[in-house]
């Protein structure tokens, strides 16, 4: 039980450490993706926190898996370059025995990985879309900055805010251009707000100003003073946007017919599935000399773990394409991996021993 208690605490220790820094990295990098759409206006400020909390769900479900198989690898490997894998061995602690026990703390974290992309990923792909819908109907006119220059109208049109307050926008500076003339219009304001038209259209209202209206590279500008001035700088809502496969819950998925459900399916149940597999190939690669290191055998197996995956993805697409059989869909790249971490288990049993001699018997004869 204590050697037990001690593969598991070093295996998890390894997992959490290497699933932190992955989360850390993928969503540093998602922050900064989504605050660059921010800055330039394309999503609202107000929503930036919600897409990046709704991105956890969704990396966590692909982290995961690989975090455990790392993990595996570098605690491992730890033991083997430290010697005490050998101890073990020498008390009676078989590399299978290893196995089984990594096996039983897959299963916990392959129930932890069901849960997430069967539920909590496809429920925060929905809310992400829902808060795109947001963002669209928010961009434009409505989320103007004070003090930037930002194009509206399809970029028919400039727009300069000096301040805002309450909905009610100081200082407004607006200039249009119609696509293929030198027509140009100057508007400014002292005051201007904005108003949502019947059509779902943005209006932008502006009071007490002045418009400027000429050609390009003359100066005889025609200037109309006005009390109040309405202009449409953006379009209706677009229509809602059809959600994708990866969105449907996954008891509604079931139902559905078609063989893209069925391959949208297959995939999140490949997932959790893959991490007895990937135990397999983990325990048996992270068998190293304490010459070399614990990472002696981290490229290889990092090869394994990126052709398990591609060969998952690639079966995804041709089976969406058509031309494989729901029956056969992603379980046949799982029953080859599955073969491959039993060959590597028995590698160095006595079934390895008998395969061995089974083939090289036929091969002298």
């Amino acid at each position: 039980m204590l050697i037990f208690k001690y593969l598991l605490r070093e295996t998890f220790k390894s997992q959490i450490a290497v699933f932190f820094i992955l989360m850390s990295i993928f969503i540093t990098l998602r922050f900064v993706r989504i605050l660059g759409d921010a800055t330039d206006g394309n999503v609202p400020a107000d929503l930036v926190l919600g897409f990046i909390t709704l991105y956890f769900p969704v990396l966590a479900s692909l982290v995961l898996p690989i975090s455990l198989f790392l993990g595996i690898m570098l605690s491992h490997g730890r033991l083997y370059v430290e010697s005490e894998m050998t101890v073990l061995k020498a008390c009676g602690v078989s590399e299978w025995y290893v196995t089984r026990v990594t096996l039983v703390f897959s299963l916990f974290i392959a129930v932890l990985t069901a849960a997430v992309t069967m539920y909590l990923a496809p429920l925060a792909l929905e809310k992400e879309y829902q808060l795109k819908e947001d963002a669209a109907a928010k961009s434009g006119i409505a989320a103007l900055i004070p003090g930037r220059f930002q194009s509206v109208s399809e970029n028919e049109a400039v727009i300069f805010v000096h301040d805002s307050e309450n909905n009610q926008l100081k200082k407004v500076f607006l200039s249009r251009q119609q696509k293929g003339s030198d027509d140009l219009q100057f508007i400014y304001a002292e005051t201007g707000q904005i108003v949502e038209g019947d059509a779902g259209e943005q209006k932008l209202i502006m009071s007490d100003g002045a418009q400027y209206q000429g050609k390009r590279k003359h100066s005889d500008y025609h200037i109309v003073n006005f009390d109040e001035y309405s202009i449409v700088v953006a379009e209706g809502a677009s229509e809602q946007e059809r959600r994708k496969l990866a969105a449907i819950p996954t008891s509604e998925l079931v139902t559905m017919d078609g063989i893209e459900a069925a391959a949208e399916l297959q995939w999140r149940l490949a997932i959790p599935l893959s991490l007895p597999f990937l135990v397999l190939i983990a325990v048996p690669m992270s068998a190293v000399d304490p010459r070399q290191g614990r990472f002696g055998k981290m490229l290889p197996a990092l090869l394994l773990y990126l052709g398990y995956f591609l060969l998952l993805l690639a079966s995804r697409r041709v089976m969406e394409d058509g031309k494989i059989p729901a029956s056969i869909g992603l379980w046949w790249v799982h029953f080859i991996m599955a073969l491959i971490g039993l060959g590597l288990i028995a590698r160095d049993r006595k079934t390895g021993a008998y395969i061995r001699q089974f083939f090289l018997r036929d091969r002298n004869a």
